[in-house]
C-alpha cells in the first residue's frame, strides 16, 4: 500500500493516537487535530488523501465538516468515525459524501480495511480522470481544427447538446470529419467514461448489419458458431456511432427503430429480450429527409434520429480554415516522420486554398502527409505536383489536345508530374520497410536489385545503412 497523507479528527486522544499508531507503522503520514474547527481549517489547507471525521465533536457538528470537506475538496475520502452509530445517520453521511462509515468501538484491521479500501477508490477515480483527460486531449475540441464561423457554430451546438443525452445526427460529405465531432460529442457528454462504439454502414454487409447491431446466438445461422454480442451490447452505457446510417436496409431500419423506442432488442436466433442504455450519435452524407420523400427512408426512424442535427460544411465554403488546418497536419506529420520542415511556400499555399478539395479535410490531410514524406527541404513549394490536374483547377479550364503532338507533350506532362511523384514515394515506403536495404527493398517489391538501384539513383534519393553501388 502506497504512503498515505491521513488527517484524524477526533475529540478522544485515545483514538486519534491509536489511529496515529496504527497507519504509522504501515507507512503512512498521520496528522491528528482534537477538534473540528481545527480540522476543517486543516482540510481546506492541506492536501490530504484521506480523512477520519468523528461526527460528534465539542465545537461542530461533523456533518457540517464533511458537508464543506465534499463542496471544497471533491476528491477527499473521508471515513465517518462514531461511536453513535446508526442506520439514519450512516445513510446521511454516505448520501452527502461520505466513502465509508466506521462504528466504535473498532479494531486495527476494521481500520485498515477502510483506508485500503478508500485508496483503491481514490485509485480509481484518479485512473479514470487520467484515461477522461488522455481522451479529451486525443479528441476534444482542440483537435478540430478551424475558426470559420460555421465551425464556430457547431461547437457552441456540440457544448449545447453533449451533456444530454439526446439523439444527434451529422450531416456532411465524406471526409468532413464526422466522426471526429462525434468523439467530440462523446468525450464532452456525462458518459465520457463508458463505451465509444463505432459502426460503418458502408462497409458492412446488408447479410450481416443485424447481427452486427444486436449480435447473435450460438447456432442461429449457418457459422454462427459461439453466441457474439452486439453493437449495442458493446456500448452498453455509452455512446454508439452509427455512420452512414442512409445505408440502413428497410428491415434493418424497422429493428433498429424497436430499439430507440423501447430500449430493448433480441440478438439474432435469442428469445430472451436485452435491454439497451446507449446514447445513439448518428451520421451520413446523403439528405434524409429527400430518401424519406422517396421512400428509402422510414419516417418514424428519421424523427427519432433527427432530434438534433448538425450540418458539417465541406471545407470549399470554408477555404479561411485551409491554412490553419494545412499547418496543423504539417505538424503532424513531422513529428511522424522526424522531419523539419518550416512551412508552405506562398504559391503552394494559394495552390491549396484555391483548390475544391471534393475529398474535403481527409484529402487534405492525405495530400500534406505526402508533401512531408517527399519533402527535402525546409519549405513545401511543389504543391501541384502531387495531383497537378486537380490542384491546379482541375479539367474544367484545361484545354484539349487538338493534335496528335499536344497530345504527346500532354501525356509526357502527366507522366512527369504524377507517375514519377507516385514512383518515387513507391522507391521511399520500399526503403523504409528494409530499414534502408536496397537488396531486401527490392525483393520486398519484387524488382531486380540493379533496376531498383538505378531508380534510387534518378531521384537521388539515399539509402542509410546499405551500399549504394549496385
Amino acid at each position: 500500500m502506497p504512503a498515505l497523507n491521513i488527517l484524524v479528527i477526533d475529540d478522544e486522544r485515545s483514538i486519534r493516537e491509536g489511529c496515529r499508531l496504527s497507519l504509522s507503522n504501515k507507512g503512512h503520514l498521520v496528522e491528528t487535530c482534537p477538534n473540528g474547527r481545527a480540522g476543517l481549517e486543516a482540510i481546506l489547507q492541506g492536501t490530504y488523501d484521506i480523512v477520519l471525521l468523528d461526527l460528534r465533536l465539542p465545537d461542530m457538528d461533523g456533518m457540517e465538516i464533511l458537508r464543506k470537506a465534499c463542496r471544497e475538496c471533491p476528491s477527499l475520502c473521508v471515513i465517518i468515525v462514531t461511536g453513535f452509530s446508526t442506520v439514519k445517520g450512516a445513510v446521511e453521511a454516505m448520501k452527502t459524501g461520505a466513502f465509508d462509515y466506521l462504528s466504535k468501538p473498532f479494531s486495527e484491521n476494521d481500520l485498515l480495511l477502510a483506508v485500503e479500501r478508500a485508496l483503491e477508490k481514490k485509485r480509481l477515480i484518479e485512473e479514470n480522470l487520467s484515461l477522461r483527460k488522455e481522451v479529451l486531449d486525443r479528441f476534444g475540441f482542440q483537435n478540430i481544427i478551424g475558426e470559420n464561423p460555421q465551425i464556430l457554430e457547431i461547437y457552441q451546438q456540440v457544448q449545447k447538446v453533449a451533456p444530454l443525452d439526446s439523439a444527434v445526427i451529422l450531416y456532411g460529405e465524406s471526409g468532413t470529419g464526422k466522426e471526429l465531432f462525434a468523439r467530440a460529442i462523446y468525450v464532452n457528454s456525462q458518459r465520457a467514461g463508458r463505451p465509444f462504439v463505432a459502426a460503418d454502414f458502408s462497409a458492412l454487409s446488408p447479410g450481416i448489419l443485424e447481427s452486427e447491431l444486436f449480435g447473435h446466438v450460438k447456432g442461429a445461422f449457418t457459422g454462427a458458431l459461439e453466441n457474439k454480442a452486439g453493437l449495442f451490447e458493446m456500448a452498453q452505457g455509452g455512446t454508439l456511432f452509427l455512420d452512414e446510417i442512409s445505408n440502413l436496409p428497410p428491415d434493418v431500419q424497422g429493428k433498429l427503430l424497436r430499439v430507440l423506442e423501447a430500449q430493448e432488442y433480441k440478438p439474432v436466433g435469442g428469445s430472451r429480450i436485452k435491454k439497451s442504455d446507449a446514447r445513439i450519435i448518428s451520421a451520413t452524407n446523403q439528405d434524409l429527409k429527400a430518401l424519406v420523400e422517396e421512400g428509402r427512408f422510414r419516417e418514424d426512424l428519421y424523427y427519432r434520429l433527427n432530434v438534433f442535427p448538425i450540418f458539417i460544411p465541406p471545407l470549399r465554403e470554408r477555404k479561411d480554415d485551409i491554412p490553419r488546418l494545412a499547418y496543423f497536419f504539417l505538424k503532424l506529420f513531422c513529428r511522424k516522420t522526424g522531419k523539419n520542415v518550416e512551412g508552405f511556400s506562398d504559391e503552394a499555399l494559394e495552390a491549396l486554398i484555391q483548390y475544391d478539395w471534393p475529398g474535403n479535410v481527409r484529402e487534405l490531410k492525405n495530400i500534406v502527409e505526402r508533401l512531408v514524406i517527399l519533402a527535402e527541404g525546409k519549405t513545401l513549394e511543389n504543391v501541384a505536383s502531387l495531383y497537378s490536374t486537380r490542384l491546379r483547377g482541375g479539367t474544367k479550364g484545361d484545354r484539349v489536345p487538338e493534335t496528335t503532338g499536344e497530345l504527346r507533350d500532354f501525356k509526357q506532362h502527366l507522366l512527369k508530374e504524377t507517375y514519377e511523384v507516385v514512383e518515387k514515394m513507391f522507391l521511399i515506403k520500399a526503403l523504409e520497410a528494409c530499414q534502408g536495404n536496397i537488396t531486401q527493398a527490392a525483393q520486398r517489391v519484387g524488382m531486380q536489385r540493379p533496376y531498383f538501384h538505378t531508380l534510387i539513383k534518378r531521384y537521388g534519393l539515399k539509402a542509410k545503412g546499405s551500399k549504394t553501388t549496385p
